[in-house]
C-alpha cells in the first residue's frame, strides 16, 4: 500500500489539487476532531459509503486514522483498493502525528 508522510500530506493539502481525507475511525472519534474537509468512513462502512462519499474512483485518497499503530486506515485502504480505486495513499502517523505538529484540525 501506498504511503504518504505528513509534511507531504500537509504540502498537498495546501495545493490546488487536494487529495480526499478519508478517516478510518469510529463515528465519535471523527466528530471529536479531525483533519479538514475530511469524511467519515469506518473500515466495516466502506461498500455502503465508499460509492456516495467518494465517487471518483480515480481521485487521490488518503486514508488515515489514530496512530502509526492503528490498523484502520490500512483496511480501508485496502478495501477501497478491492472496490477499484486507483489512488490510494495511507498518511501511518494519523490524528496524533498531525496533532503533535500542531497542524489544523476540524470539529463536526
Amino acid at each position: 500500500m501506498k504511503t504518504i508522510s505528513r509534511e507531504d500530506l500537509a504540502a498537498r493539502l495546501d495545493g490546488r489539487e487536494r487529495p480526499t481525507l478519508v478517516e478510518a475511525l469510529p463515528e465519535k472519534y471523527f466528530r471529536q476532531w479531525h483533519l479538514p474537509n475530511a469524511v467519515n468512513i469506518n473500515h466495516d462502512q466502506v461498500k455502503q459509503r465508499a460509492p456516495e462519499l467518494l465517487p471518483d474512483k480515480h481521485a487521490e485518497i488518503v486514508v488515515y486514522c489514530a496512530s502509526a499503530t492503528c490498523q484502520n486506515s490500512d483496511m480501508v485502504a485496502n478495501q477501497l483498493t478491492a472496490l477499484g480505486y486507483t489512488n490510494v495513499a495511507v498518511f501511518k502517523g494519523g490524528k496524533a502525528e498531525w496533532e503533535t505538529a500542531q497542524l489544523p484540525v476540524a470539529t463536526a
